[in-house]
């Protein structure tokens, strides 16, 4: 079902026409589309209400006959309401958000239409080169399936009361290697943190060249790693020994969280933990409600000297493939989906949703009035997002997660004696993974 735009579409876009019930005036050298008659439906989390509706009325004023709707749901559940379903389901809305990794799964099942994100980002301003953004993550085969909503990477939290307690200067430079087994807690796992360590060794767990052949460094047998690359597996296995001998719950995917918590807490063991921003709240609470939290980039901790890198990663807004063909509908939708990254409410933005606009300067948050703590959180996540390589974003990748995870989880049923042995329980579960293919 997948089709390109239509060339009046793309016209409508860029150019002042009045074929779709309205004209156009132009302003300050952009083109805005003024009297569109048209409804659309848009996903909203609770949270987002104020903002969307502050959104919805900037898009009204120009397009009094229009019409916008809320379904308000929590993104990850209105996905799954599309997953159960399909695109023409009523109780998916017409625009809604996305986490990047689902482009190509929701492009496989024909649920979301090309959109016009070139002239989208010249129009809302400040992306730079759009295609070596997010905005390149969501074109796939020439077409542009969503619009850049926010950056995203994990970052570093301390609890500054246990780091002096343990002599750790958070200040500086944190070699993971010289650091006690519970002074910095990493659920290695799980893929969304266990790649952080492995990228500081450009470790592919599977990539995909230009010709869609797949290929994954962890079926190479041990002595045929590089040093860097087996370096960070005696890390690895170092870091699971010692929790290991001391039976903490940090190799148990379901209690892990909870002992890191605890440790995490001021008095406990534990002075950094590597997380997304969105725990920010949480790690506060445990830090002497904030007395104690410090932020700062991933980047700052190093693994054998060399710098911890999450990915590139985020959200974009996407619309769904049933209005494609109806060109008024479709305007309305890319008109609502570049005023949410309007970069003139950047700040309100983050302050509904803890987003961070990706066509945005950190000065513009900086200056603002967010609290000192958004502002560090703000700070250390743009410097690891732009010193991090872009997230994977093919429908294989998928199969990645259990496979590094059962092959890291059966280290304590296996018991391996030594880097090797655990090594090879990964490489067994990458080869299984590989003849799928």
């Amino acid at each position: 079902m997948k089709k390109s735009f239509s060339l009046l579409l793309i016209i409508l876009l860029a150019l002042p026409l009045a074929a779709c019930g309205g004209d156009a005036e132009e302003e300050n050298g952009e083109v805005v589309a003024e009297g569109i008659e048209a409804t659309i439906s848009v996903q909203v989390e609770e949270e987002w209400l104020e903002y969307y509706e502050a959104a919805r009325d900037r898009v009204l004023a120009d397009n009094p006959d229009a019409t916008i709707e809320w379904i308000e749901s929590p993104a990850f559940d209105h996905l799954d309401v599309l997953d159960s379903t399909d695109a023409t389901n009523t109780d998916v809305a017409d625009v809604f958000a996305i986490p990047a990794d689902r482009i190509f799964g929701l492009n496989d099942n024909h649920a979301i239409a090309p959109i016009d994100a070139i002239a989208m980002a010249e129009q809302v301003g400040g992306f730079g080169d759009y295609d070596a953004g997010m905005g390149g993550n969501f074109n796939i085969d020439g077409e542009y399936l969503g619009f850049p909503m926010n950056i995203e990477t994990l970052i570093n939290f301390g609890n500054a009361a246990n780091a002096e307690e343990a002599g750790i200067d958070l200040t500086e430079t944190i070699e993971f290697t010289e650091l006690d087994y519970e002074d910095m807690l990493v659920p290695a796992f799980d893929a969304w943190f266990g790649v952080a360590l492995t990228n500081s060794a450009d470790i592919e767990f599977l990539e995909q060249d230009a010709s869609g052949n797949l290929h994954s460094d962890l079926t190479a047998d041990f002595a045929d790693l590089d040093e860097d690359k087996q370096q960070l597996f005696e890390a690895l296995f170092n870091f699971w020994q010692a929790h290991n001998e001391a039976g903490t719950s940090m190799w148990d995917e379901d209690d892990a969280w909870g002992y890191m918590d605890s440790s995490f807490t001021t008095g406990g063991n534990t002075s950094i933990r590597l997380e997304g921003p969105w725990s920010t709240g949480n790690l506060s609470e445990q830090a002497g409600d904030g007395e104690d939290l410090v932020i700062f980039p991933m980047n700052q901790v190093t693994i054998n000297g060399n710098p911890l890198a999450h990915w590139q990663s985020g959200w974009g807004m996407v619309a769904n493939a049933r209005i494609e063909m109806d060109e008024d509908k479709m305007l309305l939708a890319q008109s609502f989906m570049a005023e949410v990254v309007n970069p003139d409410y950047a700040v309100d933005f983050f302050k509904a949703s803890g987003k961070i606009m990706e066509n945005v300067e950190a000065s513009v948050y900086m200056d603002s009035d967010l609290p000192e703590q958004d502002k560090e959180v703000i700070s250390a996540v743009i410097e690891s997002y732009n010193q991090s390589p872009a997230r994977p974003l093919f429908t294989e990748w998928g199969q990645v997660w259990d496979t590094w995870k059962n092959g890291l989880l059966s280290w304590d049923n296996v018991q391996p004696e030594t880097v090797e042995e655990a090594y090879g329980e990964i490489q067994s579960s990458f080869e299984a993974m590989m003849a799928n293919f």
